[in-house]
Formats: structure tokens, C-alpha cells, sequence
């Protein structure tokens, strides 16, 4: 049952990404708060601290001062909501918004507090390949297909020179949730305009992994069924329920 709570705030969500055409930021910032956790010792995840110093500050989330700001309003005008559920929703209204599948969705993760803060460097580094994405998705709890799928969110957005080092889009579409990115990364060479990553052509390194982005280049049913399964299991990383 979706409470009432929920609904305004997926309506609030909705209607500020459509006026903003903000989707690709908004699904990083609850992928950013929620892909620092570590199984190890139960650190980072869903739990809000991106707010805070010195995790807002650090590298791989730069410019997400942003959609942060957005989240704060939402917050604003319910208070009830806490930070953890507001960001992973953003990211879920986001790409459910851009046509993507619906992502399975529990509210109650509690706010962690500032101590809480999680060291620099447990987020994905774009500029390298399967063995670094592969510490960092393994310390969260994920496989190698895992790590094929939640890529794809890679369809949504840009890359911006001045947060990442590198710029453009994915896909040339977008603000549309499909699966382009996976059709885009199979080219010897992207198209013009377009983006490859070395983290993206690290999923070619591999032939289960290649094998993965050839299914959902060709079926993108698959990916949305797979895709769902995983952002769910991602959203509640290291959540402490109320």
C-alpha cells in the first residue's frame, strides 16, 4: 500500500524533474547516497549523508549540489520524508518518469548523521576498468551481471567537463530510459556527440559480461526486468528501517 506520503511526494518529484528535465542527476543522487556502502562492515548506503561534509565534497560527487538543492525543496514541503527515502525516490520517479521500468519501492530508511560519512573513494572512477569496477560493485553486495545492469542507467544524462572530466551524452536520447546505451557501447567508436567511458567498454572485457550487453541491446524487456531487480536491491543498501 502506498501511503499518502509517498503519492505527494512522487507527484512533487515528478512535476519539479518534467520543469527541470533534471532526470539524469536526480537518479546519481540517490546512486551516489547509496552506492558507498560496504558489506564489509556495514558502512555507507542509503542513508542520507551525502548531505553533509566532507561526503558531499567529495570527487565523484561533484555538482550533485544540485540536485540536492532540488531534493531540499521537496523536503521543504514534507519534512515527514527523511533524506534516505527522498533521494532514492528521486532517483526511482526519475527514470520511471523517462519511461523506464517501475522499481519496487519501501519507505521508512532512517537519516544517518554526519559521523556517518564514508571516506572518499567507494564510488565507480569512469576512467577505469572491470578489475576497479568489480572492487567497488563486490564491496556493495553486487555480481558481474548486476554490474552490466545498473550501467545502463548510463542511458539517462551527460557527462559534464567540469564534474567528471568528461562530456555528452550516452545515448541521443537522453531524458528516455531504454536501451540505447547498451546498443551504443557494442560500436567500435561512438557515434558523434555521443560518449563512451572506459568504465562503459570494460563491460566488452568480458565475454559473460559482453554477452549480457548483446541480451539487452537486442531485448530491452530483459533489461528493464533485470534492471528494476537490481536499482531495488541498490536503493536499499545499508538501510536502517524506522
Amino acid at each position: 500500500m502506498v501511503s499518502e506520503l509517498e503519492k505527494a511526494v512522487r507527484a512533487d518529484l515528478q512535476a519539479l524533474i518534467k520543469e527541470k528535465n533534471c532526470h539524469g542527476i536526480m537518479v546519481r543522487v540517490g546512486w551516489h547516497d547509496a552506492g558507498t556502502y560496504s558489506k564489509e562492515d556495514g558502512t555507507g548506503g542509503s542513508n542520507g549523508t551525502q548531505r553533509f561534509a566532507p561526503e558531499s565534497a567529495h570527487g565523484a560527487n561533484t555538482g550533485l549540489d544540485i540536485a540536492r538543492a532540488f531534493c531540499d525543496d521537496i523536503k521543504a514541503k514534507h519534512p515527514e520524508i527523511s533524506y534516505a527515502d527522498l533521494y532514492q525516490l528521486a532517483s526511482i520517479v526519475a527514470i520511471e518518469d523517462a519511461g523506464g521500468p517501475v522499481i519496487p519501492f519501501r519507505m521508512g530508511r532512517k537519516d544517518a548523521e554526519a559521523p556517518m560519512c564514508t571516506p572518499d573513494g567507494r564510488l565507480p572512477d569512469a576512467d577505469k576498468r572491470m578489475p576497479h569496477l568489480r572492487d567497488v560493485f563486490y564491496r556493495m553486495g553486487f555480481n558481474d551481471a548486476e554490474i552490466v545492469v545498473l550501467s545502463g542507467a548510463h542511458t539517462l544524462g551527460a557527462a559534464h567537463k567540469d564534474r567528471s572530466g568528461f562530456d555528452g551524452p550516452w545515448t541521443s536520447n537522453p531524458n528516455t530510459f531504454d536501451n540505447s546505451y547498451f546498443k551504443e557501447i557494442l560500436k567500435e567508436a561512438p557515434a558523434p556527440g555521443l560518449l563512451h567511458l572506459p568504465s562503459d567498454k570494460a563491460l566488452l572485457d568480458e565475454p559473460e559480461c559482453k554477452a549480457l550487453v548483446e541480451t539487452y541491446a537486442s531485448d530491452q524487456a530483459k533489461f528493464f526486468e533485470d534492471y528494476a531487480k537490481a536499482h531495488q536491491k541498490l536503493s536499499e543498501l545499508g538501510a536502517v528501517w524506522a
